[in-house]
Order: C-alpha cells, then structure tokens, then sequence
C-alpha cells in the first residue's frame, strides 16, 4: 500500500505556528455561482501566502478531464498554466495566520488523500476545520442565500443553517474529510451555499461573499469584501434588469419568493445574538463578551493561536 506521505512535499524552512485554523475549497464538482472558485482566487489575490506543503498532481489529477490551460500565440505555446494543490500559510486582514487549503479536487486516490491530509492536520495541531461548497436550488435572487451547515460546530448549525434535510448527495472529497474528522472528535464545519438554481452556472459575486462571511463566522478570521460586495451589487442590478424585461422570468421569480418566504416562516434560524430562552443579553453580558474576544485576539497577537 502506497503511503500517505509520498503524496506530498512540505517545505520545511517554512515557520507555521501550530494549533492554526484551516480553511479548505476545492474545485472541480459542483461549483454553483462559482462560489468556491471566486473565494479561493479572491483569498490568493488580496492576502499574503506561503505555499507550506504541494500535493503530487500528476498522481491525483484525471488531466482528459480537466486539460491544463496553454495560451497559442500566433505560432508558438506559451503560458503554460498547470493545476495546483497546495497547503499554504495566510494572514487574514488584521494579520492573523491561518492555512487555506486549495486547488483542484482529486480525481482518483481519494482515501490515500484524506490520510495525507489528516497526516498535516496532526502535524500542525489544526485548531478546526471549516470548509465551502455550493449546489443549486430552486431559490429567488431576490433573497439572502441561504445555507446548510454540518459538523460538530452546533452553535453555527443552530445559527446559520435554513436547510437540514435527510438525503444520500453524490459526495466530494471535503465531505469525506470532515466525515473523518467528524469520526475523531476534532472540530470541524462545512458550509453548503444555496444558489438560485438559474445563476449556478455564472460567476455569482454574492456567493463569495457569504462563503467568506461563513468562514469568518466559523473562525473569527476578518477578511476584506469591499470589491466583492460592490461586484455583487452591480450584478443584481443587471439580473433585475433581465426579470423585468422578461415576463416569464420574473413570473418564476414570483413563484421562488413566495415559496422561499413560506418555508423561511418556520424554519428561520434562531439569532446567535439570543440564548436558548430566545431572550437577548444584557448591555453587561455583551461587554464581557466582548472583553473575552478582544482578550483572545491579544493572545493571538502575542504569539497564541487566537479566534
């Protein structure tokens, strides 16, 4: 049997702290609004990182199913452009390491995979596991997007998640890490987007934007959105541009609000700001909240895994 270890290289002279949160999105299943796609080139664009450990591609990527990117240039091949797989160390926006894990989903070698990566979870001490994904539903644009949250993580679950079905779904390598995860005890949260059903083939700014929120939610890491919230406007506008000149399409649009609206009626998540009674906190309760984060965050700055 082929060991885990051989499937990746760790660059030693790298300095990572240990017990980091890690943050994983994987392309190359389903992929609606392009949600983990925007969020992983988005993260890579705008925050400094440091590739820790590369993954071996040529042994986990099916390349007649996802041919690499050549550019042609009039009369020669240039800008070769190979798929990656990489661990890698990031600084959110008020300079809080974490490791993201990104790159394309492996198309064969799944288990072998999972044992790497939990090989480099035990090896850093990861503090949590928090990763993305987006499937389509039949949802209006006109709502927030909702989302489903699995883990151990239950206060996120009570929180956050407006769907909790029991169905099989045709899995991605994240679900089987967090089902290991799931089966060792240690801290783990995946956040399924759900994007109305007719935007999941665009790039749909507004999907990255929750994928981030929940991130943050998961792990106290800030990151900026500022560009992505004002992509994410200007392409609303352009979708309600479309419905109101269509009539068939705003006729659908009616029908998904009216049966969005319905089913949020009894199923709207209970506010994190509430206790178990649904009663909010007190002016004192919520300064000493407060006081335990920005304690915590201190702690971060000084060295410590912070939130």
């Amino acid at each position: 049997m082929q060991k885990p270890e051989d499937l990746y290289e760790v660059h030693p002279e790298i300095d990572v702290p240990i017990g980091l949160h890690l943050i994983a999105g994987l392309t190359g299943f389903s992929d609606a609004g392009g949600a983990v796609g925007q969020l992983t080139e988005y993260l890579g664009d705008v925050l400094d990182t440091t590739v820790v450990a590369e993954f071996d591609v040529d042994t986990l990527l099916d390349y007649r199913a996802r041919r690499p990117i050549i550019y042609f240039d009039q009369d020669h091949l240039t800008d070769y452009r190979p798929a990656t797989l990489t661990l890698s160390l990031a600084r959110d926006e008020l300079g809080t390491p974490f490791l993201l894990l990104t790159g394309f989903e492996p198309d064969f070698q799944w288990e072998r995979f999972i044992a790497a990566v939990l090989q480099l979870v035990d090896r850093f001490k990861v503090a949590s596991t928090t990763w993305v994904h987006a499937i389509p539903m039949p949802v209006p644009h006109t709502r927030p997007i909702g989302v489903t949250v699995s883990g151990n993580r239950f206060d996120l679950i009570e929180s956050m998640s407006v769907w909790r079905p029991h169905t099989q779904v045709p899995s991605n390598v994240l679900h089987l890490l967090e089902f290991r995860l799931f089966q060792r005890g240690d801290s783990v949260t995946g956040f399924v987007l759900l994007i109305p059903h007719y935007l999941a083939d665009t790039e749909f700014p507004a999907a990255a934007v929750l994928s981030i929120e929940s991130l943050s939610a998961a792990t106290g890491l800030i990151f900026p959105t500022d560009q992505l919230r004002e992509d994410g406007r200007e392409f609303l506008a352009k979708i309600d541009e479309q419905v109101a000149s269509n009539h068939e399409l705003g006729k659908l649009v009616g029908t998904l609000e009216e049966r969005y609206d319905a089913y949020m009626e009894d199923n709207t998540p209970r506010s994190p700001l509430t206790d178990e009674s649904g009663e909010l906190p007190t002016a004192d309760e919520i300064a000493a909240e407060l006081e335990k984060f920005l304690a915590t965050r201190r702690h971060g700055e000084d060295g410590l895994p912070g939130l």
